[in-house]
């Protein structure tokens, strides 16, 4: 969100400028880090909003600068690849196939092909009553929240000639908006979240809602569960097991200005304007857990997470690269991994010497997730494609729990 329309919001809202700016000043001074690594990032010329992720790339909603597209198949290294300048200020983007649908303010919903990621081109577009601020696509649907105007519901059978087929117009502003099955969750500000039924697309109607001390800016869902992000209050966990009856199960405070929330696993990752990256374990949806944290090199307003790699859209830096490593394995506490005299810190090589296991199985390299990126041999092994960062070694048969595993840093 640009000053200007965090200036609206906040003038339209109610809540004056100056506590706003003094919860921002307060979030500066909680600088730290727990468990979260960066990775790498990738600058970009406007003001990062949004980022959804697919395959090997990134797509950033770039506000003034339109959609860049930015290769990660290198997370250390990100690359842009392509862009394409919409008309307007690019809030939000969902990619599906070989398009990628953005939210574009003003001039509404943009289409843009990105079948060749070095030439997006925009293929057809729908000019929106008010504000595009969020997108989501199900099927052959593209469903905008579209400010003051509502849950817009608009046709992509042909992308090349989108039109709106139904509408349901919210209490409030609807800003971000997920769609899982018949129902779509739409942030709704300072009307929470609400439940709408897009059983018959042309006549959506409200089945739900559910009202939150924060305003809501954000909306995820992941099984039974929806995660808000609530502006001034935090991260809040809503069960919509009953769709029409959604209810507060879970809430974590202590962090002002939440604006992004992604989920994969058991793990929520929100941002936080200057408080960068949270990490949140919802294992126990009720409580959930603060597990880790980053403060972001800029203002943190969009975030992703694809295969264990988490995306920020960081305002004027652009995309943030990063990695949360405290769920996924557990560190021997005295180091007992058999591959003996491993040092703690390598670069290039990874030796290891002979084992006294009999087991013919080799040693894996972990990465923070608990994923395996390598197994290891007796002797050398090359680890200058590894991204650097931290890792976990762990010995087939190595007489420690079956999480454990050594901590090695691979740097360059």
């Amino acid at each position: 969100m640009s000053l200007t329309r965090f200036t609206r919001f906040r003038a339209q809202r109610g809540l004056p400028l100056l506590f706003s700016l003094s919860l921002l000043m307060f979030s500066i001074a909680q600088a730290d880090s727990l468990n979260v690594r960066r990775i790498g990032g990738c600058d970009t010329p406007g003001d990062a909003s949004g980022v959804a992720v697919k395959g090997s790339r990134a797509y950033l909603a770039d506000k003034g600068s339109g959609l860049r597209i930015i290769s990660v198949a290198d997370p250390a290294r990100p690359v842009e690849v392509g862009y394409y300048d919409t008309p307007g200020l690019a809030s939000d983007v969902a990619v599906v196939g070989n398009y990628a649908y953005v939210a574009d303010g003003t001039p509404g919903l943009r289409i843009i092909s990105v079948a060749d990621p070095a030439h997006p081109v925009e293929v057809g577009y729908y000019d929106t009553p008010h504000w595009a601020a969020g997108v989501a696509v199900n099927g052959s649907y593209a469903y905008v929240g579209d400010d003051t105007s509502g849950l817009r519901v608009i046709s992509i059978a042909d992308p090349a000639h989108p039109f709106e087929v139904g509408y349901y117009d919210t209490p409030d502003y609807a800003i971000s908006v997920d769609v899982v099955g018949q129902y779509a969750y739409v942030a709704d500000y300072d009307s929470g979240l609400r439940v709408v039924s897009v059983t018959d697309p042309a006549h959506p109607v409200e089945v739900g809602h559910v009202d939150m001390p924060g305003s809501a800016r954000d909306v995820t869902v992941n099984g039974d569960y929806a995660y808000v992000a609530s502006y001034i209050d935090g991260l809040r966990v809503i069960s919509i097991a009953d769709p029409a009856h959604p209810t507060k199960v879970g809430f974590l405070g202590g962090t002002p200005l939440v604006c992004g929330v992604a989920v994969e696993g058991d793990y929520v990752y929100y941002v936080a304007g200057a408080s960068g990256l949270r990490v949140a374990s919802v294992t126990d949806p009720a409580n959930p857990t603060l597990v880790g944290s980053y403060n972001t090199r800029d203002q943190a307003y969009g975030v992703a997470v694809s295969d264990g790699y988490v995306y920020v859209a960081e305002s004027d830096s652009g995309l943030g690269i990063y990695q949360f490593y405290g769920g996924g394995v557990e560190e021997a506490p005295k180091c007992e991994v058999r591959a003996t005299n491993v040092p703690t810190i390598v670069r290039r090589m990874l030796y290891l010497k002979e084992s006294t296991s009999s087991s013919a199985s080799p040693s894996l390299l972990l990465d923070a997730s608990g994923r395996e990126v390598m197994k290891l041999h007796h002797g050398a092994n090359d680890v200058r494609a590894l991204a650097p960062g931290v890792y976990f070694l762990r010995e087939a048969q190595a007489p420690v729990p079956a999480q454990a595993a050594r901590k090695i840093i691979v740097s360059r």
